[in-house]
């Protein structure tokens, strides 16, 4: 996708700053590639900047021996060698701007977004320029998906739900005929069915976990290391992929089962916990959207996290409730989140997100995770299944 500077700087008026400052060394800052359409292989080992005031025309200011790093930008150029030519230039390409945006976050409450290093910030405030985060920008252009993506996500869906589907088969075929199986092999199960549909998970394989594991929400099964499913065992099953496509964007999705009829009280009181948390959270989404109203990343998971609290399990929920997702699982888009930090960028149409609350207590684990795509319209969309109760053997 190329540089689309009419929608660049609406963008920055709609958000009320005089301009968006990129700037980077070494391809440390991908969003800023990502924005402006720039060659991320191309040698980046002097400092460039850009600039894009509200109105009017962008600013280049690029080394002498990579004069031609911006080529294709739309811009005047300007030259530096040293940093004192350096300081002068940038203060001067910034002439009459106050309000800066750029890959910054305040006490780096955003962590993905929070690109731009403490000295130069520092720099651009002793200029006088004060920096705002630009994190709900970076949303609009890294976070919003386009027609083809929606279809890709639901043609995902469809297939890691199929998949879904056939792994719990695997482990209670083979349980009920007594077969050896451990959480590597249906690990790697679910990897081989997502090469047959096209699907990838870009190297980063699902979670099986059976019992205490699954107590763990990272947990990653070893050939070695892995505890065999057996009957009276408690599983879970965490899954993300996307079409081997340009335009896939990922589906991501945590079920839970028991090897056997009858789970104990406990694991169904607690996954039952979760499920309610998660409707919660999904149904505050939708009458926020039908209404027309704001809803922040903050505001749904003190929601979700506010119904587990008031079942006593506050302690054992230590993960925030969803992550923004796209092209990468875990994206640049809002997350759901007042816990790990305080999100307060806005869902915003044409994003997807995970609900997936989760408690962790002793021995037991449960999660219960849903894809929710706000499309174009405002509709809160789920894809495919929405487990509302344990899987079984029957």
């Amino acid at each position: 996708m190329g540089f689309d500077l009419a929608q660049v700087q609406g963008a920055i008026r709609q958000h009320r700053g005089d301009g968006w400052l990129f700037c980077d060394i070494a391809r440390r800052d991908g969003i800023a590639y990502r924005v402006l359409g720039l060659d991320l292989a191309r040698m980046t080992t002097r400092r460039w900047y850009y600039f894009v005031p509200a109105q009017g025309t962008p600013k280049k200011l690029v080394h002498g021996i990579e004069r031609n790093r911006l080529d294709g930008l739309p811009g005047e150029t300007a030259v530096y060698v040293g940093w004192k030519e350096l300081h002068e230039r940038l203060q001067t390409m910034l002439a009459g701007c106050r309000t800066l945006f750029m890959q910054y976050s305040p006490e780096n409450n955003l962590p993905l977004v929070s690109v731009v290093d403490a000295g130069t910030v520092e720099l651009l405030r002793r200029f006088g320029k004060e920096v705002l985060s630009s994190a709900n920008l970076v949303q609009f252009f890294e976070a919003t998906i386009d027609e083809a993506g929606i279809r890709s996500h639901r043609t995902a869906g469809a297939k890691v739900q199929r998949i879904k589907d056939a792994a719990f088969r695997l482990a209670i075929d083979a349980v009920k005929a007594g077969k050896q199986l451990t959480e590597w092999d249906v690990q790697q199960f679910i990897v081989e069915e997502f090469g047959k549909e096209n699907l990838t998970s870009d190297g980063l394989p699902p979670i099986v976990a059976v019992n205490g594991h699954a107590a763990d929400p990272h947990f990653e099964p070893t050939r070695t290391g892995s505890a065999p499913i057996r009957e009276g065992d408690r599983l879970l099953i965490d899954l993300w992929a996307r079409e081997n496509v340009h335009e896939g964007i990922y589906y991501d999705i945590t079920w839970c089962g028991f090897m056997g009829k009858r789970p104990d009280e406990e694991y169904r009181r607690l996954f039952d916990v979760v499920v309610q948390a998660r409707n919660l959270t999904k149904e505050f989404i939708v009458q926020r959207m039908a209404g027309r109203k704001p809803v922040f990343g903050w505001e749904a998971d003190d929601v979700c996290r506010g119904f587990i609290a008031s079942q006593g399990l506050a302690e054992y929920f230590i993960h925030r409730t969803g992550h923004s997702i796209h092209k990468t699982v875990h994206g640049n888009g809002v997350n759901l989140d007042n816990l790990e930090t305080r999100d307060d960028r806005e869902i915003i149409p044409g994003t997807c997100f995970s609900i997936e609350p989760g408690i962790y207590r002793g021995e037991i684990g449960v999660r219960s995770e849903i894809d929710v795509l706000v499309d174009h319209q405002r509709n809160v969309v789920v894809v495919g299944a929405e487990q509302q109760e344990l899987i079984k053997s029957v």
